[in-house]
């Protein structure tokens, strides 16, 4: 009798260690699984990184691009208003000479850098919008950002048509865009073949506008991003933040790309003028970006 007590006593403590180790074993893939949830998957992305030049704006068109280069990015946005530097006499991009462009463009192959988009300000009549549609051309971009008036958005589109270039819209806040929400801009893109969305992610907060439903609204139409973070919602005041440190859900951003087969341009960019620049900042998002998805840091040769 004793040895069967003894039996018996034995058989429960194995059961209770087997019993504890899969109780252990649950909460660790339970465990697994929230940080996983939490954090975007690794698996590789086949986005265009880089950075809008407006956000070294106070600089010149090449110091721009050293700086781009100095944060390891391959792409680079330019905009027209942009002073070209000292040797063309500062002179804005849209004003200048097709040598003169030409002068830039070879700058930028210099640099071992990409320029496939460039931001334009167009104007009130299809002259303006041709000018900045010419300076797009002879920089080689695949398509332009910008904001065209509602009353200009078929001739807009007819030029983007005839150059080749798409157009990608852009929003700021409310009262100051008419893209602000991005209803407004897939109405603009009914029945304008070349017209795409460039939501800027750090404006829609000021307009109590969560970035990541603006991009699940505007799936399939994104051409690139503005990569942007601001302090808090509903505040048209403010200036934007460091990506990473503002209320932008980043991590969910990223996953809703990726559930969208995302493979166009993301680019960082900043509008507050930290001095004595902005490079610290944005290398500390370039940084954030690859850390969040767990991606190895590419190693571009000169």
């Amino acid at each position: 009798m004793k040895r069967k007590y003894q039996i018996h006593l034995l058989t429960a403590a194995v059961l209770s260690i087997v019993l504890n180790g899969c109780f252990s074993l649950t909460l660790s893939a339970q465990s697994g699984t929230k940080e996983a949830a939490d954090k975007p998957t690794s698996k590789a992305v086949d986005w265009k990184l880089g950075v809008a030049l407006y956000t070294f704006s106070t600089m010149s068109f090449p110091e721009q691009l050293a700086y781009a280069d100095s944060a390891s990015l391959k792409y680079v946005e330019g905009f027209v208003f942009a002073k070209s530097g000292k040797e063309l006499k500062d002179t804005v991009l849209f004003k200048l000479s097709p040598a003169g462009i030409q002068n830039l463009k070879k700058k930028v192959a210099d640099q071992g850098l990409k320029m496939e988009s460039i931001y334009v300000v167009g104007g009130k009549n299809v002259a303006d919008w041709k000018r900045d549609f010419e300076v797009a051309k002879a920089f080689g971009v695949k398509y332009v950002t910008g904001e065209p008036p509602r009353n200009m958005w078929d001739s807009v589109d007819s030029l983007a048509g005839i150059y080749g270039i798409k157009v990608a819209l852009h929003n700021h806040w409310k009262e100051n865009s008419i893209y602000w929400h991005p209803d407004s801009v897939l109405a603009a893109l009914k029945g304008h073949p070349n017209f795409g969305a460039c939501p800027d992610l750090g404006h829609y907060p000021k307009s109590g506008i969560n970035p990541v439903d603006a991009l699940k609204k505007l799936e399939g139409k994104i051409i690139g991003i503005h990569l942007k973070d601001i302090a808090e919602y509903n505040n048209n005041k403010i200036q934007d933040v460091p990506v990473g440190t503002g209320v932008v859900d980043f991590p969910a951003v990223f996953a809703e790309l990726k559930h969208q087969k995302f493979n166009g341009y993301v680019m960082f960019e900043r509008d507050t003028k930290e001095q004595p620049n902005n490079l610290t900042s944005l290398k500390q998002m370039v940084n954030y970006y690859y850390k969040t998805l767990d991606l190895p840091r590419p190693f571009f040769p000169k």
